[in-house]
């Protein structure tokens, strides 16, 4: 495995115009044809920048932190710390990981609510003084670990239900609280502020609800003798804009009603599939493939009813144990694209596909419509961008996909204009001209000069 320190450095082609991202995937197919054949995502670094601008734009006075674990590639890291934002770290990968990319231990938060013993001493002696804690069990080992700890309570309100982090309820609720800070003040903790747990289907009113729940604890800590000044509102943000939009005029409100900016609490949230899911596109190959016959019921895999067609099932070079990890936080992947594929506007047919394991719950998706596909044809999954790339769910013999950056010279150039240079920030960013490597097509790819 990489190590840590190797990581971080990355390249970065600049798309001029006339260049699509569809040409650049279909370049790396062609390059993965001659070898492999390896899955492999094509992250375009503009969407982070311009979803970045967005938020400024509706959340100004909120700071985005990142949830790492949503998308660990270095160069959606690098990108996010150049833009100042902060970053959620669950376990030591995560946080040796953003350190390696220079982020300040101010700018990180350390989340898992399990922590070991280990890695609380590990946060302690690298600075990483902002922990987070829901029980009672927790705050004893920080007490006794990390000195210089600065809790924020994790407060889930009735309707947060599942956390967006590990879809798992977790959190304390109100009436718990007071005895948490009771304990707090009598280990000599200090406790700086609230986590409020948002799930990933939330709506406006769920925001609303959770800041005025912060709103009591902040009273009820300030009794017992605590100044907090931090509230984080949480994630569940989605990648939709218009959503951000709609929680932007519930949140704003609510924030100015109950913390308004004489208080001296900074908000906080924690923006993770916003950011990262429609940025990346992820080219999957087909490794095997089965037909079921037409009539025929599909007993082996529980499909009840019969088809009037020949029913295919295809088989991938990437799973649910892998880059389709988002199934597992119960996300929604959107049909796949038949790329480079000279059959891909004939019929089409009901479809299965499944992920390399064999194991039944390595089904990636369960229905969709694709012509009749041969072994080492391609398939693209945009908007997968959001848990799908970062540490493996499995020991597995393959290793992760590899990650090609793009940015196109319009979204560069703006990114320049707005003060975040190459040389100040994106220490480990090597830029070059995005050069084709071969004709992937009938018709001849320009060159870029």
């Amino acid at each position: 495995m990489k190590g840590i320190s190797d990581e971080p450095h990355f390249s970065v082609g600049l798309l001029e115009s006339g260049t699509s991202l569809s040409d650049v995937i279909d370049n790396h197919i062609y390059e993965q044809t001659l070898s492999e054949k390896k899955a492999f995502f094509v992250a375009d670094l503009g969407v982070i920048m311009r979803r970045h601008a967005r938020w400024r734009t509706h959340m100004a006075q909120i700071h985005p932190f990142y949830p790492v674990r949503c998308n660990s590639s270095p160069g959606v890291i690098e990108v996010l710390a150049a833009l100042g934002t902060g970053f959620i770290c669950s376990n030591k990968y995560e946080l040796e990981l953003v350190q390696s990319h220079g982020i300040p231990s101010e700018d990180i938060i350390y989340s898992g609510v399990c922590k070991q013993v280990s890695q609380i001493k590990f946060a302690a002696k690298n600075g990483i003084d902002l922990l987070v804690c829901d029980n009672e069990a927790e705050l004893r080992k920080i007490s006794r670990s990390h000195p210089n700890a600065k809790l924020l309570l994790q407060v889930s309100t009735k309707e947060s239900g599942l956390d967006s982090e590990l879809s798992m309820s977790f959190g304390c609720s109100l009436k718990d609280c007071r005895h948490l800070l009771e304990k707090a003040k009598e280990l000599g903790v200090q406790v700086v502020g609230i986590r409020c747990l948002i799930s990933n289907d939330c709506k406006d009113k769920m925001y609303t609800n959770a800041i005025s729940d912060a709103r009591c604890v902040f009273d009820m800590a300030e009794e017992i003798g605590f100044k907090m000044k931090i509230l984080d509102i949480g994630g569940g943000f989605g990648g939709s804009e218009m959503q951000l939009e709609l929680i932007s005029h519930a949140v704003m409100s609510t924030v100015d009603q109950y913390f308004p900016p004489l208080s001296g609490v900074s908000i906080i949230a924690e923006p993770g599939s916003y950011f990262v899911s429609s940025a990346l596109t992820l080219a999957v190959n087909i490794v095997s493939k089965e037909v079921v016959m037409h009539g025929v019921r599909d007993q082996a895999h529980d499909d009840p009813s019969p088809t009037d067609e020949p029913k295919f099932q295809y088989y991938l070079n990437e799973g649910v144990y892998g880059s389709f990890a988002c199934k597992l936080t119960e996300m929604v992947i959107a049909a796949p694209t038949v790329q480079m594929n000279t059959c891909s506007k004939g019929p089409v047919f009901s479809s299965r596909l499944w992920g390399p394991s064999g194991d039944d719950l390595d089904l990636v998706m369960q229905h969709c419509l694709l012509p009749e596909l041969n072994i080492g044809d391609w398939l693209t999954f945009s908007n997968a961008g959001a848990y799908s790339v970062g540490q493996p769910l499995c020991t597995s013999d393959s290793p992760t996909p590899p990650v090609f950056y793009v940015v196109s010279a319009r979204d560069w150039y703006e990114m320049q204009d707005s003060g975040v240079t190459q040389e100040a920030t994106l220490k480990n960013f090597s830029l070059f001209p995005y050069l084709f490597t071969a004709c992937i097509t009938d018709a001849a790819l320009s060159i870029p000069a």
